[in-house]
């Protein structure tokens, strides 16, 4: 399981970068000066959980389990409806997406509950 949250947050890390590269370069006179910063954010936040995924890699050698798992896989989650329904609400400029995004939060929230439950039980 660890190479795999590995695997999947270095590739989160690396589009993470190219998101950003490209909010930076390519949407800066695309977009409304809101929008630029609601793609910024959920680059951010995809790079947090990228991070987030490494240590989760890392974590699954020390106290391997249930909840380190269910924390990567919320992380994952986390990232697809949080910074994914940011991402989308930019290009299409639908914001009821924006109603899916806390979803993501929520996620991100209880993947670091699960990780910490999982460093204390150990």
């Amino acid at each position: 399981m660890e190479r795999i949250f590995f695997v999947i947050g270095a590739l989160s890390g690396a589009i993470s970068v190219a998101a950003g590269a490209f909010g930076a370069h390519a949407l800066r006179e695309r977009l409304e000066p809101r929008m630029l910063e609601v793609f910024e954010t959920a680059a951010r936040y995809q790079m947090y959980h990228a991070l987030a995924l490494l240590l989760v890699g890392y974590a699954a050698t020390r106290w391997p389990g249930g909840l380190t798992t269910s924390a990567g896989w919320l992380f994952v989650a986390g990232t697809l409806l949080f910074s994914g329904s940011l991402y989308a609400m930019t290009f299409t400029g639908i914001r009821a997406l924006g109603a899916i995004t806390p979803l993501g939060g929520v996620c991100f929230l209880a993947g670091w509950v699960c990780l910490a439950v999982a460093a204390a039980r150990s």
